[in-house]
């Protein structure tokens, strides 16, 4: 199998575990950055360095307005950052996942 099917496939878990957010404890998310982190290297001048780079904004961005809405949660508006959050953490998922799979990189 050549590298780069490897680092796709690598790619595609990270979109899975990115999705399991929503089932599982956030454990499968911060695993899923590790992963990114680790292997960034190893995707240096590929495209798909763009998938790693669009997780791992969508993890730091999630994570911050994440906790936004957690501090505001007594207020009825951390309701609603919370609710925009998971919309917007499912869209880049979904997105990232669908120019994966047709091999385009994200911008």
């Amino acid at each position: 199998m050549s590298d780069e099917k490897n680092l796709k496939t690598l790619t595609q878990v990270v979109y899975g575990l990115q999705a399991l957010v929503f089932v599982i404890p956030p454990i499968t998310w911060i695993a899923a950055v590790v992963i990114n982190y680790v292997k960034l290297d190893d995707v240096k001048g590929n495209w798909l360095e763009s998938h790693f780079r669009w997780q791992i904004r969508t993890f730091w961005w999630g994570l911050l307005w994440g906790a936004i809405g957690v501090i505001t949660f007594l207020i009825i508006i951390g309701w609603l950052i919370l609710i925009a959050n998971g919309i917007w953490i499912i869209y880049r998922i979904v997105k990232g996942w669908l120019y994966l799979n047709d091999n385009k990189a994200i911008t």
